[in-house]
């Protein structure tokens, strides 16, 4: 073979190796994770496992079965790693020789067992023993594998403060020595909820970001509906098909959100030839499934409100009475202020602004939402639509102050320059 034929031939493995580190390192990180008992020493192992694919497969081939032989590797790569630590610490090599006598990394990297080391990476991730914001950045960081960085960004904090907050949450799992493990039948639906929570919150972030120049970001969007989709797979409980198809149902909605030059388009105004017909209906297709199973719970209720605006071919033919009447069980299941907000809104629509807003000024009433600036920008629309000037530019200001995203500012801006430019 003359050396640019072998340059091609190692060119072409290289890629594959690429290939597969994009589709299955995260399937060898959480099976690793689980044969080493820690991030930490499961995130070198894999990195090592590769970093030898990228020396010995050009020369050897690439193996009938990479999955095995990367976590194989990184497996013996970490054992190897121990011994040399077992120098200075004595206790490494006592380690060592332990991982060495656990089970054969062969029999746990079958398509079961890596499914089984996915489920259980993201429940550990996702323990209700970890903060919130702990649980976000570790599943971002472990499940997904996005960059310290990536995730600072989207959750406009500093990569450093990030970090930390991902090593705290591996410091409490080692610490309280969280197994590593699905929950029982009888603990699954109070940690299938923390899971959920945080795959809600994640998506959240990507459909309205919470401050910053742009209304979406899509890359958390896509983040949260891939999670979504792996969870629904492994484990395809009623909430969790729910969910998914929720974030299908938003998110099909994306490219209509906005103008070209990045401006709030609302619901109403949207055109909707450009709604992902393809998403909606995956989305209309699960919720359908959901509901047949008869466990269903917010998330499965809330992409029903999503779906009856998705049939909708245009906004005159929206079913508020149907949407109020989700909201109706919506509050009996899983009652709170945003909620309650939403509900008004659709009230509003189904009986008149007058009767949403006599809900919302209750809400305000009870001192709730008083820090969210979406009751206010709801309180602002119905005064407006009902001639109430005066306080629906109160309403506009404060909702101005309380946001941190410069779309939203914008759109209320132009909001109160119309009222102010309007005739008293």
């Amino acid at each position: 073979m003359t050396d640019a034929a072998g340059e091609e031939a190692n060119e072409r493995v290289r890629e594959q190796i690429g290939a597969i580190y994009r589709s299955d390192s995260r399937r060898v990180l959480a099976t690793l994770i689980r044969l080493l008992g820690d991030f930490d020493r499961a995130e070198e192992a894999t990195h090592d496992a590769f970093t030898a694919a990228l020396d010995t497969w050009p020369v050897d081939g690439v193996p009938e079965n990479p999955r095995a032989w990367l976590v194989s590797t990184g497996r013996f790569k970490a054992i190897d790693r121990l011994r040399r630590g077992a120098r200075f610490d004595a206790a490494l090599a006592s380690l060592a020789e332990q991982l060495e006598g656990s089970v054969a990394p062969t029999i746990a990297v079958e398509d079961e067992g890596v499914d089984d080391d996915r489920l259980r990476l993201i429940f550990t991730c996702c323990h209700p023993a970890l903060s919130a914001d702990a649980r976000i950045a570790l599943t971002l960081r472990e499940v997904c594998g996005l960059a310290t960085e990536q995730i600072a960004r989207a959750f406009l904090t500093s990569a450093p403060t990030l970090a930390q907050r991902v090593v705290r949450a591996k410091g409490k799992i080692r610490e309280a020595r969280i197994p590593y493990q699905v929950p029982s039948l009888t603990e699954l639906p109070d940690r299938l909820d923390a899971v959920l929570h945080v795959i809600y919150l994640v998506f959240n972030e990507g459909y309205s970001a919470s401050g910053g120049e742009s209304l979406t970001r899509p890359d958390l969007s896509a983040e949260a509906i891939r999670l979504g989709r792996l969870l629904t797979e492994l484990l395809p409980e009623p909430e969790a098909i729910g969910l998914l198809a929720l974030m299908l149902l938003h998110d099909a909605r994306r490219a209509a959100r906005t103008s070209r030059d990045g401006e709030i388009v609302l619901l109403d105004a949207q055109d909707r030839t450009l709604w992902n017909r393809e998403q909606i209906d995956e989305g209309l297709e699960l919720i359908e499934r959901a509901l047949s199973l008869r466990r269903f719970g917010p998330y499965t209720l809330q992409a029903a409100i999503a779906a009856v605006h998705a049939e909708a071919h245009e906004s005159s033919a929206t079913d508020w009475r149907q949407i109020a009447g989700l909201y109706d069980v919506l509050m009996r299941v899983d009652p709170s202020p945003v909620v309650e907000l939403n509900r008004a809104a659709a009230v509003a629509m189904r009986d008149g602004p007058e009767a949403g807003l006599t809900l919302i000024d209750a809400i305000f009433a009870r001192g709730e939402l008083a820090e969210y600036h979406f009751a206010y920008s709801a309180r602002a629309d119905l005064c407006r639509r009902l001639g109430r000037t005066t306080e629906a530019v109160a309403a506009y200001e404060r909702a101005a102050a309380l946001t941190n995203q410069a779309p939203e500012r914008r759109f209320i801006e132009r909001r109160l320059a119309e009222l102010r430019a309007a005739p008293s």
